[in-house]
């Protein structure tokens, strides 16, 4: 236990002091902890309840627009600033008024995420294996083709979030520590999630969901709610996602399935799936990873992150965690061998 909190008491104090020791790179450092998010909250359902979604990135999307447009509307139309896309008109907000239009576009979009999840998890969670996982896919092509054909939103040529103001200071520092307070928060509201009893539900799920149901589970419900839960934190991380990149695209970064869409996927594989450390490790891996290749194999990069998933499914099958795992035991606790014709381990720490 004293190791345990030793551990955590060094992540709190690298945390928060890495903005200073490593200036140059808030703004990858920022990304990382959304990227924490991103992992997390996929795995609540592709880990722990077994339904691997390509479609994630939807409501990631759907929280970056929400977010920015809750900033804009708050103090200017919608309709005006979006159509103004670089031109003459300035829009200017000062210090309380971003930090107003941000306290208030965070919880929209984690609202607009969760009620988008609920009614889209009604449509297609009954759906399983390869057949849910191509739906999701087409949901995220579907809505990234609708954002681009919506004028009032910018259509294809996208919109900028508000101009942060320069009384604010530092405003990679500052999404730094709202990035990472969110990190903490997903993290620490799953692993309370993984000691209910809802956890078992969802595990059950997973392990056999014919089963479940035969139990009398109301699995629809369960794997509505999970899928909700896992939007509320994509809303709030596609938020802040989109004030760090200072621009929406809705093809390239609001839905862009194929790199966060895939990369939320990859994280969580890394790491290990059905794990709780196993997305954050992944997604730090991944990070330091990602970077390294855009930055040194320019022009390869898009290959050499191909040829890294190839390595992960054929040497990691069951990620980092899993190797760790299978490789050292007895640090996890004594070995339970599962009853006959059982399937599946449980909620994992």
């Amino acid at each position: 236990m004293d190791k345990r909190l030793a551990g955590y008491a060094a992540i709190i104090v690298i945390g928060l002091a890495a903005p200073w020791l490593f200036p140059g790179y808030k703004a990858q450092m920022t990304e990382l902890w959304l990227f924490i998010v991103f992992a997390l909250a996929w795995d609540h359902t592709g880990g722990q309840m077994g339904y691997n979604s390509f479609g994630n990135v939807v409501f990631m999307g759907v929280g970056m627009y929400v977010c920015a447009l809750t900033q804009v509307g708050l103090f200017y139309s919608i309709a005006d600033y979006t159509a103004a896309r670089g031109g003459g008109t300035i829009f200017i907000f000062d210090v309380p008024d971003f930090l107003l239009g941000l306290a208030l576009g965070l919880p929209a979009a984690a609202i607009a995420a969760a009620v988008v999840a609920a009614v889209l998890g009604s449509a297609v969670l009954g759906m399983r294996g390869q057949y849910f996982a191509i739906c999701t896919l087409g949901l995220g092509i579907a809505a990234g083709e609708i954002a681009a054909g919506w004028e009032w939103i910018g259509a294809g040529s996208g919109m900028t979030t508000p101009n942060p103001p320069d009384g604010l200071g530092d405003i990679n520092r500052f999404l730094y520590f709202l990035s990472a307070a969110l990190a903490v928060a997903t993290f620490l509201t799953l692993r309370w999630i993984y000691t209910t009893r809802l956890a078992l539900a969802i595990n059950a799920v997973r392990d056999d969901e014919d089963k479940a149901e035969a139990m009398g589970l109301p699995t629809t419900r369960i794997k509505v709610m999970a899928w909700t839960v896992s939007a509320i934190f994509l809303g709030m991380a596609g938020g802040l996602y989109g004030n760090l990149k200072k621009f929406i695209d809705p093809v390239d970064i609001a839905f862009s399935g194929a790199t966060v869409g895939v990369w939320m996927v990859l994280m969580a594989i890394l790491g290990g799936k059905g794990t709780l450390w196993g997305p954050v490790i992944g997604a730090v891996i991944f990070q330091i990873t990602k970077e390294f290749f855009w930055t040194y194999l320019l022009g390869w990069q898009r290959v050499a992150l191909g040829l890294l998933i190839v390595v992960i499914v054929v040497f990691f099958p069951q990620g980092i965690m899993g190797w760790v795992r299978a490789r050292y035991p007895e640090r996890f606790g004594h070995r339970v061998e599962p009853a006959a014709g059982a399937k599946g381990e449980g909620a994992r720490p």
